[in-house]
C-alpha cells in the first residue's frame, strides 16, 4: 500500500511533503483525474491526532483522578475508562474465559477521528450508573450524578 503525506503550501495548493511525496501525490492526482467514467477508486486516509485534543482528554482524566478515591494511578483510570467505552480486545485467558484488554490510545494506532469517538464514548460511560458507582461508591445515586454533572461542566 502506498503512503502519501500532503501539505498545503504558501500559495494554498496541495503538494507532497517532500520530493518523493510530491511524485506520489502527482500519481494519485493522475489516477483521480484520469479515472474513466463508471470506474471506481478506493483509498484510505488518516486524520492526524490533534495535540490540543489529546491534552484536553488527559487533562480531564487528571481532573477526574483528583475527584475519586477509586483510582490512584492515571494509567489505571485510563485503562478502566477505555474498557468502559468499549475500546477493548477480547482474548482468551488462562482459564479459557475471555479477558478484555484495553486498546492503545497512542498517536500511531488511533487517529483523530477514532480518538474523538473514544472521547465521546468515555464521556457517555461516565454518565452510566456502573461508572458512577465505581468512582464514588460511598455516595448515593443523586450525589454521584451531581459529581459527573459538575465534572462535565468544567469542560464545556
Amino acid at each position: 500500500m502506498s503512503k502519501l503525506v500532503i501539505i498545503k503550501n504558501d500559495q494554498g495548493k496541495l503538494e507532497g511533503i517532500d520530493p518523493a511525496g510530491q511524485r506520489a501525490y502527482q500519481k494519485w492526482r493522475r489516477l483521480v483525474t484520469d479515472l474513466p467514467v463508471g470506474q471506481t477508486l478506493s483509498f484510505s486516509y488518516r486524520m492526524p491526532r490533534s495535540p490540543a485534543h489529546h491534552r484536553l482528554f488527559f487533562g480531564k482524566l487528571n481532573n477526574l483522578l483528583a475527584r475519586t478515591e477509586a483510582f490512584t494511578k492515571l494509567d489505571d483510570l485510563r485503562r478502566w475508562l477505555t474498557l468502559g467505552a468499549g475500546y477493548a480486545d477480547l482474548i482468551p485467558g488462562l482459564d479459557g474465559q475471555p479477558n478484555a484488554i484495553p486498546q492503545s490510545l497512542d498517536f500511531e494506532s488511533m487517529d483523530e477521528a477514532e480518538f474523538g469517538e473514544l472521547h465521546r464514548q468515555v464521556d457517555a460511560f461516565l454518565w452510566s450508573t456502573r461508572a458512577q458507582q465505581t468512582l464514588w461508591p460511598h455516595l448515593d445515586d443523586e450525589a454521584r450524578y451531581r459529581c459527573v454533572e459538575s465534572f462535565m461542566r468544567e469542560f464545556e
